[in-house]
C-alpha cells in the first residue's frame, strides 16, 4: 500500500492519547491498591501506656502474643491498627462511648481495609455482679444495653415509692411499661455465634490465687464465692462508672426492662454500645457483616461494695491498674478471646462463608 503522508499527524495524536491513557491506568493502579482483607478484628478499649513493654492493659498481650507487628495509623481514629499476616487485626478504640463511636467509624470507613467478612471481637475488661460472676471470670453477652439515655433526678428527691431516680426516657416513672427504647439503645447479638463462641471457651481454665479467694471472700452475692470461669451473661453500658449494691440492683432490672425479660445482667462497661452503634451504621453500608460480632467483657472487679463497707469507701479504690482482679481479668481476655480468634484463622476457608443465622436485631424482641 502507498505510504500516505495524511496519516501521519493522525497516527501521533493516537499514539499519544494511547501513551495517556496506559499512564492514567497505572496511576490509578498505583494510586487505588487492593484492600487488605482483614479476617478478624479485636476490638481494645485502653492502654496504660506504650502498645508493648510495659505495664499492660487491654491491647497490649495482643501485640505481643499474636505478633500484631503491622503498624497502619488511623489519621480519623484515636490510636494506629495493628496487623499480622494471619489477617487479624486489633483496633484501640479509647476510653468512653464517643471515643468507641468514632474511632470504629474511622476505621469502617477507611479504604485500606476490606472488613466485609471480618468477624469483631470486642475484648475487654468489666465491672461484675456478684450475683451472677466472679472475679477473673469471662463473660460472653447476647444483649447490650445502653445505660446512658434517660431521666435522672437526684439521689435525694426520689418519691418514696420509687426504687431508683433514674428513668427510661419518655416515661414518666422508673421501668413504666412499655419499654419504648430508642434505636440504638439496646442490641441483641447473634444469639448462634454467641452460643458457639461459649462452646468453644467454656471449659477454658481461668487464673485463680489465693488472694482472689481472699478477696471472693468478704462480698455476698450467689456467684462471688466462685472460682473464675466462663458463662454467658449480659451486659451494660455507660459512659457514666457507676459502683454500689443500688445501682447493681439498677442494672439488672433495667437490663431485664429493656430486653423484655429475656436479658440477664452480669458485667458492666463503658464503650461497646458506641462500637456496636457504628458497626450497625456499617453494616447499614455493606462494609461490615452485622452477624459476625462477639462481645467478650472478664471480670476485673465487682460492681459494688464489700460485706461492712460503704459504697463511697469502696468507689475511692477502684482505678484502673488496682482493681482486686486487674491482671486476672486481662489474662482471662486475651486466654478466651484467643481461642476464638485461632479457631477462626486456622480453619478461615470454613468460617469465610459460615453462616450463624442472622437472628440479630437492635431492639429487644416483642
Amino acid at each position: 500500500m502507498p505510504y500516505d503522508q495524511t496519516m501521519l499527524p493522525k497516527l501521533k495524536a493516537l499514539f499519544a492519547f494511547t501513551l495517556v491513557i496506559v499512564s492514567f491506568s497505572g496511576l490509578s493502579a498505583r494510586a487505588s491498591p487492593k484492600p487488605i482483607p482483614v479476617k478478624v478484628v479485636v476490638v481494645a478499649m485502653f492502654e496504660q501506656g506504650q502498645d508493648t513493654g510495659d505495664a499492660p492493659g487491654e491491647l497490649q498481650f495482643w501485640v505481643e502474643r499474636d505478633h500484631l507487628d503491622r503498624v497502619y495509623p488511623l489519621a480519623g481514629g484515636y490510636h494506629a491498627v495493628r496487623m499480622n499476616g494471619q489477617g487479624e487485626m486489633v483496633v484501640l478504640t479509647g476510653q468512653g462511648t464517643a471515643h468507641a463511636a468514632s474511632t470504629i467509624m474511622a476505621l469502617g470507613l477507611d479504604p485500606r481495609f476490606d472488613l466485609r467478612h471480618a468477624y469483631w471481637l470486642i475484648a475487654g475488661i468489666a465491672g461484675g455482679s456478684p450475683e451472677r460472676v466472679s472475679l477473673g471470670s469471662a463473660v460472653w453477652a447476647r444483649w447490650v444495653v445502653d445505660g446512658d439515655l434517660g431521666y435522672e433526678i437526684d439521689a435525694r428527691e426520689i418519691p418514696r415509692d420509687w426504687s431508683t431516680g433514674y428513668l427510661p426516657l419518655r416515661k414518666a416513672r422508673p421501668f413504666e411499661q412499655p419499654a419504648a427504647p430508642l434505636d440504638g439503645q439496646v442490641y441483641e447479638l447473634n444469639a448462634a455465634l454467641t452460643q458457639w463462641a461459649f462452646n468453644l471457651t467454656k471449659n477454658t481454665p481461668l487464673t485463680d490465687s489465693d488472694k482472689l479467694k481472699q478477696i471472693r471472700a468478704e462480698f455476698d452475692g450467689a456467684a462471688a464465692q466462685r472460682p473464675p470461669l466462663v458463662i454467658m451473661g449480659d451486659e451494660i453500658s455507660s459512659s457514666t462508672y457507676w459502683h454500689g449494691k443500688l445501682f447493681d440492683a439498677w442494672a439488672s432490672e433495667w437490663v431485664r426492662y429493656f430486653t423484655g425479660g429475656q436479658g440477664q445482667f452480669a458485667t458492666t462497661a463503658m464503650e461497646d454500645t458506641g462500637t456496636l452503634l457504628s458497626l450497625k451504621s456499617l453494616a447499614g453500608a455493606g462494609r461490615v457483616d452485622w452477624s459476625r460480632i462477639l462481645v467478650l467483657r472478664t471480670v476485673s472487679n465487682f460492681d459494688q461494695q464489700p460485706r461492712g463497707m460503704s459504697a463511697a469507701d469502696s468507689l475511692a479504690h477502684q482505678r484502673i491498674g488496682t482493681y482486686s482482679a486487674y491482671l486476672p481479668s486481662l489474662e482471662a481476655a486475651y486466654t478466651v478471646g484467643h481461642t476464638v480468634v485461632n479457631e477462626l484463622l486456622t480453619h478461615w476457608p470454613k468460617y469465610a462463608t459460615a453462616d450463624f443465622g442472622a437472628n440479630v436485631s437492635t431492639r429487644p424482641a416483642p
